[in-house]
């Protein structure tokens, strides 16, 4: 039997009334890319705070063994607390 598993979108409910959907994996974020936005799937709040953030995962298994084939649809929820802020600074001479 064989089964292989294919992520097909991630949908983040972001905690301030926003959301996103992510097709595939998308792009691991990496500090060279600065202040510029994702790629291919990004999201930015507006204001500082403490966030619930929401990640549902959803899957494509493909199966096939014993003359059978078929496909299942899976999803997986993750949440975790997330703080947005920005600093500033000001100088005085």
């Amino acid at each position: 039997m064989t089964a292989t598993a294919t992520l097909t979108d991630i949908t983040w409910s972001m905690g301030d009334g926003g959301s996103v959907v992510c097709h595939g994996a998308s792009t691991p974020y990496n500090s060279s890319y600065g202040r510029r936005p994702s790629p291919d799937c990004g999201y930015t709040y507006t204001k500082s705070g403490d966030y619930t953030v929401t990640a549902t995962s959803h899957w494509q298994v493909a199966w096939s063994g014993i003359g059978q084939s078929g496909v299942i649809p899976l999803q997986f929820t993750s949440t975790a607390q997330v703080t947005e802020a920005e600093l500033q600074a000001i100088g005085q001479r």
